[in-house]
């Protein structure tokens, strides 16, 4: 976006005085870095070969993301090297015997960014794509972005046990003004779970860990259920959430009422500096013996228990996100905030994420002095 024009004012015997240029207000997390250091998700492995070639705003960049004849998935800049081009499926881009084409002189790259050929001459060594670390979780594609290009020194963890017992994974993407480390601090308020969702009995389970960019958070809760608009069902909830820096939770939850194992991740990104896409992925174990009040279960296949589970979870997980989405877009990022005895480990959440903002850690380095 181009900057706004400057206004020039005649001062009569002191030359021009230049005013400040008009800006738009600040934004509510301009406290905030727009884009935290850490793995962030960019697609699942099936659209990435559906597709062929996806291109998105991911971390404030361009990217373009393909798979390779030996299923080996790149995450790169989307821009040509040789003279610029946009290499995404919208300007032309095509993926040919698994290596990238630009559209605008046919230069082909590899899933490692090496230019391998041109229509008409040697392939040169200088003309390199920038190429983003990827790490897969159940076929989830992420990649590292790094302040200033630094590579990854941090890790996500191994795929959890997944097999036949569990159900597909299926997925939703809500779109709005927000922050991820915003959204991510809902693992460790569980006073808004209450407030804000409506559960009960919400009580934290242990003391919050933190080892490194790793962070645990145990809770139990109990929700209400309305069973065909008549019968209210009360369900005690056991929950563990893993976070991996500020773009990956991982929230297992035991459902005791219905004997049921399910599994949500809240996946936020940063698109531009002020949108977030946050994607909910969920997955629920396979149901033998249903609790009483869904004994209807009982006549279903064991097969298509957990997976009619997994999209009434899904739909009722994004329900209750679209109501933090209504608060998470108006708010504004309050530093320090004023916490009270009943926030528990809110203040140690904003401890765990200042590492992932390395320059902001670097500006509060006392300078050498110089003798």
């Amino acid at each position: 976006m181009p900057e706004p024009p400057v206004r020039v004012t005649p001062r009569s015997n002191a030359g021009p005085m230049i005013s400040k240029p008009d800006r738009p207000p600040l934004s509510p997390y301009d406290e905030l870095p727009p884009f935290p250091e850490g793995w962030y998700f960019v697609a699942s492995r099936d659209s990435i070969q559906r597709e062929k070639l996806i291109e998105k705003t991911w971390m404030g960049e361009e990217i373009v993301a393909w798979c390779d004849d030996h299923g080996r998935i790149c995450v790169a800049d989307a821009f040509c090297p040789h003279l610029g081009s946009h290499m995404g499926p919208t300007v032309g881009g095509v993926v040919r015997d698994g290596c990238l084409v630009c559209p605008f002189h046919g230069f082909t790259f590899d899933s490692t960014g090496r230019c391998v050929a041109t229509p008409n001459a040697p392939a040169p060594s200088a003309a390199k794509l920038k190429v983003y670390a990827t790490r897969e979780v159940l076929g989830m594609v992420f990649a590292w972005w790094g302040y200033a290009g630094r590579p990854a020194h941090w890790h996500l963890p191994e795929d959890p046990l997944a097999g036949p017992k569990w159900s597909e994974l299926r997925s939703c993407l809500l779109r709005f003004r927000g922050h991820p480390q915003e959204t991510t601090e809902n693992s460790v308020d569980i006073e808004h779970l209450g407030y804000t969702h409506g559960y009960s009995d919400v009580r934290p389970v242990g003391s919050t860990l933190v080892q490194g960019a790793y962070l645990k958070s145990c809770f139990d809760f109990k929700a209400v259920r309305r069973v065909a608009g008549i019968v209210d069902v009360v369900s005690e909830i056991s929950a563990v959430a893993h976070v991996h820096g500020l773009g990956y939770s991982f929230v297992e939850f035991h459902e005791k009422t219905i004997g049921m194992d399910s599994r949500l991740w809240v996946l936020a990104t940063p698109v531009d500096g002020t949108v977030v896409d946050l994607t909910l992925v969920s997955q629920v174990r396979e149901i033998r013996k249903p609790g009483r009040f869904f004994m209807g279960f009982g006549f279903l296949p064991v097969s298509l228990r957990h997976r009619l589970m997994n999209r009434l979870v899904l739909r009722e997980e994004r329900q209750f996100v679209q109501q933090d989405v209504v608060i998470w877009e108006r708010k504004r990022y309050q530093a320090p905030p004023r916490l009270s005895e009943a926030d528990g480990p809110v203040g140690k959440y904003r401890q765990y994420s200042r590492q992932f903002y390395p320059e902001l850690e670097s500006q509060r380095r006392p300078a050498l002095s110089v003798v």
